[in-house]
């Protein structure tokens, strides 16, 4: 691997250990405040809405100068929107800021992998880039666990810097820290080299960048290869960013665990994931990576077991096979849709498409979850129809894929660097 793939892995860790230590401060912050539960998952919304909004904007950009510097700027926004926590803007608000500068943040720092690594590659690169994702958001949700914690705020309120901006609650002590992680993330960021790249001149037509990027999508989804990648990536995403709530919630009805708690036992889903990167990185090739799909069905219908357990020792091995399976299946998956795209679209355009309709879906699965919160569903209930929906899901694009693989030779498409065609 080349010396600024290391510097990118670094980089993402940073920027993505804030982002998740952030979401605990934030709901730690919700609840300060008195909010209703129901609020709580609207903040994983608010900060998705910009992937779906500025997605048809972002993968011109990235295009269009150098990714390093891409990555460097958006990250500075994220800490602008950390800050505005200690102004007292809503969190909502506040967390949708920092949402805008992950979703601009996103296309560059996957789309400068194809521009730095040949198609053979790019398995072990998402591997390696997933495994540290995976792992900034064990460590960034056990980090905003502790930050909230009285024994550690209560350090951190004591500093002299706490004192001098006089910080008052765990909170505010949390959010301190995050913001020196974003800063470190930002510092990183800037020293990414260049690849090499030649960045062509795009316009900047709001109207037809829009009607450019609906196209692409389009584009990518009746493309043969491009419509089962995606298909599993989008799943996946929208499923992830529920179940990291559902796991909150089922830890506290079910464990007695406070969030501060809840939120380190969230990490052990982050740590199966990592397990499940390791192995198909050494033993699933690009080629042979649509023999994954039958582990989103096996997936599905394990999650539904959580409504049996009230041990913890027991929840851990099961959420560490949950989440294990999850990476199995995804890494392979992620690495497909990149190089797929790559080779129909570009790097920035086609990354763009997939960070639409991932968050698109994160969007609605939450919109759901909250729906049924509101409701006032028992969390048994939101568990099972979780399951059952990933794996009929999951099912129907196993179904799909054999149905394509009658017609035409997928495997052959795989590694291709010349066809920029449609495969209908």
């Amino acid at each position: 691997m080349k010396r600024g793939f290391y510097t990118i892995i670094t980089a993402q860790f940073f920027s993505s250990l804030a982002d998740n230590a952030l979401l605990i401060a934030a709901i730690a912050v919700l609840i300060e405040m008195s909010a209703p539960e129901w609020m709580r998952p609207l903040l994983k919304l608010f900060f998705t809405i910009s992937y779906v909004m500025l997605a048809p904007f972002v993968g011109t950009i990235a295009d269009s100068i150098p990714k390093g510097r891409v990555m460097f700027l958006t990250n500075n926004i994220k800490i602008f929107g950390c800050l505005l926590f200690f102004f007292h803007v809503h969190p909502l608000i506040a967390y949708a800021i920092v949402g805008f500068g992950a979703a601009s943040y996103s296309p560059a720092k996957y789309g400068i992998l194809t521009e730095l690594l040949p198609p053979e590659k790019l398995i072990i690169a998402n591997s390696w880039i997933e495994s540290a994702t995976v792992i900034s958001i064990l460590l960034g949700t056990l980090l905003g666990g502790l930050l909230i914690s009285p024994n550690l705020s209560s350090i951190i309120l004591n500093t002299n810097v706490s004192i001098y901006l006089k910080l008052s609650n765990p909170s505010e002590a949390a959010l301190l820290v995050i913001c020196l992680i974003y800063l470190t993330a930002s510092i990183i960021n800037f020293a990414i080299p260049k690849t090499g790249a030649i960045y062509k001149k795009q316009s900047l037509n709001p109207l037809l960048l829009t009607r450019k990027f609906f196209k692409n999508n389009l584009f990518l989804w009746k493309d043969k290869l491009g419509q089962i990648s995606l298909s599993v990536t989008t799943l996946f995403w929208g499923a992830g960013a529920t179940l990291q709530f559902i796991v909150l919630q089922w830890a506290e009805a079910r464990l007695g665990m406070s969030l501060d708690k809840a939120a380190m036992l969230q990490g052990v889903v982050a740590v199966g994931i990592i397990f499940g990167a390791i192995i198909v990185a050494g033993g699933v090739s690009l080629k042979n990576s649509l023999r994954v799909l039958p582990m989103g069905v096996v997936l599905g219908l394990i999650i539904p077991a959580m409504t049996l357990i009230s041990s913890l020792e027991i929840a851990v091995v099961l959420l560490i096979i949950v989440g294990a399976l999850g990476g199995a299946f995804v890494v392979p998956m992620n690495a497909l849709l990149q190089h797929r795209g790559h080779v129909i679209l570009s790097a920035g355009q086609s990354i763009a498409a997939q960070n639409f309709n991932e968050n698109a879906n994160v969007l609605f699965m939450l919109g759901i979850y909250s729906l049924m919160i509101y409701c006032e569903l028992s969390i048994n209930k939101i568990i099972w129809v979780f399951g059952l929906f990933l794996a009929i899901t999951m099912a129907m694009v196993i179904k799909r894929y054999k149905t394509s693989k009658q017609n035409h030779n997928l495997t052959k498409l795989i590694g291709d660097k010349r066809s920029a065609t449609m495969q209908n």
